[in-house]
């Protein structure tokens, strides 16, 4: 109708009654639930390593393993949360509910890689600290993207209770 607003057109909430029963579910969700806090602690474990080895010279050897293990845990949680959108939404990736949530998870992935990449090519390690730096704070705002919508997710579970 041509009188419609932007207001007056309902927006998609992120889950279908069907999607959020697959959601509740599946083992995947509580995997993810896991993860997504470890994931956390390793980056908050790493960064301090990181930052102490950009400050002082100190600790490549931590700083760099802490890296390799979060970019494993990274790729692991990435890895579930595809299996997790399939079992929920029907497909691995780019499901429109978490469509830039995965974007921006790639751009992520891109810079954990590129780390790797640099650490096996024998930069420099300072240069080497400024990628992981680079991909840490891109996994900041990623797991921004992803709380808020744990947030409208809950908000929406309350307007259907």
């Amino acid at each position: 109708m041509a009188s419609d607003t932007l207001a007056q057109v309902p927006s998609r909430q992120l889950y279908t009654p069907e999607e959020r029963a697959r959601r509740d579910a599946t083992v995947w969700t509580t995997v993810q639930g896991v993860l997504a806090p470890l994931q956390f602690l390793v980056f908050l474990a790493s960064l301090a390593l990181v930052i102490r080895f950009m400050v002082t010279g100190a600790g490549y050897d931590a700083a760099t393993i802490s890296i390799i293990f979060k970019t494993f845990i990274l790729l692991t949680i990435m890895v579930t949360g595809a299996i997790w959108e399939k079992v929920v939404f029907g497909q691995y990736l780019f499901a429109p509910a978490f469509f830039w949530e995965d974007v921006f998870s790639f751009a992520v992935i891109a810079l954990h890689l590129t780390y790797v990449w640099s650490l096996l090519a024998g930069w420099p390690h300072d240069q080497q600290m400024w990628i992981a730096l680079a991909a840490y704070a891109a996994y900041v705002v990623n797991a921004g993207q992803f709380l808020w919508k744990l947030r409208m997710a809950r908000l929406e579970a309350e307007g259907t209770s």
